[in-house]
């Protein structure tokens, strides 16, 4: 009996230990063509073994991957694609430089700082004033994301006019919403551990509900007799 703690390590779970002992003794096989042959077969039982691959780009090519991963890469049979090493596959990518922007007015962020510097190098008038007025309406829906009271027109135009230094006014009035607190007065609510009375609509008429069950005359129930 063969126990898993006498077996070597499964290098891949997806296609299971008998894929892995068929590409063992593949590695056994002397004869190049015969060897090449059953390569080619231990690939299309792979692919039957693991239908979602096909939807994957260059599933083929990740099924010869995957087998000299499995062989530990001392498999000598020809593939049609370029055969990996370890040293590729423990390859490690550069790092990423990290992006050091320093925006002048960091509280508008630097997408606006592009906008503005774009909006200063337009020559067309209608253009400028486009990106001018465009400038302003983010700049008071950013306001109004931040604050809750509504900002003026005058404190947008001179901000502005501080940034580009009066070279950009905008014409059209930007329109935000503004944040608008919700009034409980207005809020519909039962009494703490009853029910909400129900309020009838004729006059003189007291309401009727749970709440003034004692004000109602008592109902008389007679029993019917059935014959």
């Amino acid at each position: 009996m063969e126990y898993n703690t006498t077996r070597n390590q499964l290098v891949m779970r997806e296609y299971g230990r008998h894929i892995q002992k068929m590409i063992d003794h593949i590695r056994t096989i002397e004869d190049k063509e015969r060897r090449q042959a059953n390569a080619h077969a231990v690939i299309e039982l792979m692919g039957f073994l693991n239908p979602h691959l096909k939807n994957v780009e260059d599933f083929r090519h990740k099924l010869w991957d995957h087998l000299f991963l499995i062989s530990d890469f001392k498999l000598e049979v020809d593939s049609p694609y370029p055969i990996p090493t370890a040293e590729t596959l423990k390859a490690k990518p550069k790092p990423l430089s990290y992006p050091k922007r320093y925006p002048k007015f960091s509280h508008l962020g630097v997408n606006l700082e592009a906008i503005i510097n774009k909006a200063l190098a337009e020559e067309n008038p209608e253009k400028r004033s486009g990106f001018a007025n465009a400038i302003a309406y983010y700049m008071k829906l950013a306001y109004n994301t931040w604050h809750r009271e509504l900002v003026h027109d005058d404190a947008i135009r001179q901000e502005l006019n501080s940034i580009t230094g009066g070279q950009l006014e905008f014409t059209a009035t930007p329109f935000v919403k503004a944040f608008r607190e919700r009034d409980d007065r207005f809020v519909k609510r039962g009494k703490p551990g009853g029910f909400q009375q129900r309020m009838s609509s004729r006059p003189g008429q007291q309401p009727t509900g749970m709440g003034n069950s004692k004000n109602r005359p008592p109902q008389k129930f007679t029993k019917k007799r059935f014959k």
